[in-house]
C-alpha cells in the first residue's frame, strides 16, 4: 500500500534521496547563501505518483502549531491598543479637536492606502501572515507614537543641543529622527524575537517595516491635518497645503526611513543568528535616522532637494525593492527544483510556481473549473515550503524546520489535489 505521505527515519536520512554533490546551482542569489555542511537532501516522495487524497469540493486547512511567539503577538497587540485608548487618542483629539480629528483621520486615509497597496505588491510572492501586518500596523500607528510621547521629553536631558543650534532646529533635525525611527524600530525588533519564522529575510524586513511606518505617517498626518483644520483661520486652503506636502510629495517617506532598518534586519535576520539579528537592529537605525533628518533639514532650498535628492532615493528604493523580489524568484525555483528532484514536483509546475507570469496563467486555467481559490493556496503553500528549506540549508533548528517541511508536504499534497480536481 502505497502512502502519500513523506517518510524519515530517525537518523534523519532518507533512503529514496539520491545523494549528489553539493553544486554551485544550490546557491541561486546572493540571499540564499548555503554553507556545504548545511546542505541536505529534500526528503522523497515514496509513493512515485501525485494521486488525489481528498475528493476536490472537500476545504483543505492547513494546521499550523501553536507557538509562544504567537501568544506574545496577542499579547503584544492588547498592549498597544491599551496605550492608544489611554495616551494616543487622548493626545490627537487634545491638539485637534473633535472635527479636525474627524477631518484629519478620513484625509489621512488616502496616503495609507498607498503604502498598505505597496506593501500588498511587495508581499505578494510570500505573504506575511495577516496577525502580524496587523500587529505592525498597529504598532506604528499607536505603538510607537505611544513610545515617541514618552521618550521626547527627556531626550534633551540625555542629548542636548549643540552650541549655536536653536531648540527648534534640534527638535526638528535630532530629536525627532533619533526618537521617531527608535520608536518605529522597536515593531521590527518585537517581530523578529516573536515571529522569528516570518522575518528571516530582507524583504520580510521592508514589508514589515512599510507597515509600521505606514501606521505611524497615518496617526502623524492625522494630528497634521488635524492642526490645519483647528489652528488656522483659512482650515480649507491650509488642509490642501499640508495634504499636498505630506500626502502627495511624501506619502512613502517614513516608509522609506524604516525600511532602510528592516532591509539591514533581514539580511542579518538571513544569517539565522540572534545576536547578529539585534546587531542588524542598531546598525539599521543609523541610515535610517539620516535619511529622516536630512529630510527634516530641506529649509529653502526645499523643491530642489526634494527633486534632485528625494526623488532619487525613492527610485533607488524601487530598484532595489524589484531586485529583491527578483532573487525571491530565484531562491523559490531553486528550492523547488530540489523538491521536484525527489518526486514532489514535476519540472513544469516548477516552471510554474517560480514565475509570477506562470502563476497568474495558473489561476486563471484554475479559475474556468471553479478551483482559483485552491490553485492560490497550492502556490501559496509551495513558496512557504521552498522558504522553509532554505531555512532547513540555513543549519539552524533543523529539526523544528523540518517538522514544518513534513507538514508541508503533507499540504502539497493534498493542495495539488484539490486544485487539479
Amino acid at each position: 500500500m502505497t502512502s502519500n505521505q513523506p517518510w524519515q527515519d530517525p537518523s534523519g536520512q532518507n533512503p529514496h534521496a539520491q545523494q549528489v554533490p553539493f553544486r554551485a546551482e544550490t546557491n541561486p542569489t546572493w540571499m540564499g547563501r548555503v554553507q556545504p555542511q548545511n546542505y541536505r537532501q529534500a526528503p522523497a516522495n515514496p509513493a512515485g505518483a501525485f494521486s488525489p487524497v481528498i475528493p476536490p469540493a472537500l476545504p483543505v486547512e492547513s494546521r499550523r502549531r501553536a507557538s509562544a511567539g504567537v501568544l506574545g503577538v496577542v499579547l503584544a497587540c492588547a498592549a498597544v491598543a491599551f496605550m492608544g485608548l489611554f495616551l494616543v487618542l487622548p493626545f490627537l483629539v487634545g491638539n485637534t479637536g473633535i472635527a479636525g480629528f474627524v477631518i484629519g483621520l478620513v484625509a489621512s486615509l488616502i496616503p495609507l492606502g498607498a503604502v498598505l497597496l505597496a506593501v500588498a505588491v511587495i508581499d505578494r510572492w510570500e505573504p506575511e501572515p495577516k496577525r502580524l501586518l496587523i500587529f505592525a500596523f498597529m504598532w506604528g500607528a499607536i505603538g510607537s507614537i505611544s513610545v515617541t510621547l514618552l521618550i521626547q521629553p527627556y531626550f534633551p536631558l540625555i542629548a542636548p543641543p549643540p552650541a549655536g543650534m536653536d531648540f527648534l532646529t534640534f527638535a526638528t533635525t535630532v530629536r525627532a529622527p533619533v526618537v521617531e525611527e527608535f520608536a518605529k524600530s522597536l515593531g521590527l525588533l518585537l517581530l523578529l524575537l516573536l515571529a522569528r519564522k516570518h522575518f528571516d529575510g530582507p524583504v520580510d524586513g521592508i514589508v514589515f517595516a512599510f507597515t509600521i511606518a505606514g501606521g505611524f505617517a497615518f496617526t502623524e498626518n492625522i494630528l497634521y491635518f488635524g492642526r490645519a483644520i483647528a489652528e488656522s483661520s483659512d482650515p480649507g486652503s491650509d488642509l490642501a497645503r499640508v495634504f499636498f506636502l505630506r500626502g502627495v510629495m511624501s506619502p512613502f517617506a517614513h516608509a522609506i526611513f524604516t525600511g532602510a532598518t528592516g532591509l539591514i534586519m533581514g539580511l542579518a535576520a538571513r544569517r539565522w543568528h540572534h545576536g547578529l539579528s539585534v546587531l542588524g537592529f542598531v546598525v539599521g537605525l543609523i541610515p535610517a535616522m539620516i535619511l529622516h533628518s536630512q529630510w527634516n533639514s530641506m529649509g529653502q532650498n526645499f523643491l530642489a532637494q526634494y527633486v534632485f535628492v528625494q526623488v532619487p532615493i525613492f527610485v533607488l528604493a524601487i530598484v532595489v525593492v524589484i531586485l529583491l523580489r527578483v532573487a525571491e524568484n530565484r531562491l523559490t525555483r531553486q528550492r523547488l527544483l530540489e523538491y521536484a528532484a525527489a518526486g514532489w514536483f514535476t519540472p513544469p509546475e516548477v516552471a510554474m510556481l517560480a514565475t509570477a507570469s506562470g502563476r497568474r496563467s495558473a489561476i486563471r486555467w484554475a479559475k474556468s473549473f471553479g478551483r482559483g481559490h485552491q490553485m492560490k493556496a497550492f502556490l501559496r503553500a509551495a513558496t512557504q515550503l521552498a522558504f522553509t528549506r532554505q531555512r532547513i540549508l540555513s543549519g539552524r533548528d533543523v529539526q523544528g524546520h523540518q517538522h514544518d517541511e513534513q507538514r508541508q508536504l503533507r499540504d502539497i499534497v493534498a493542495l495539488r489535489a484539490a486544485a487539479a480536481g
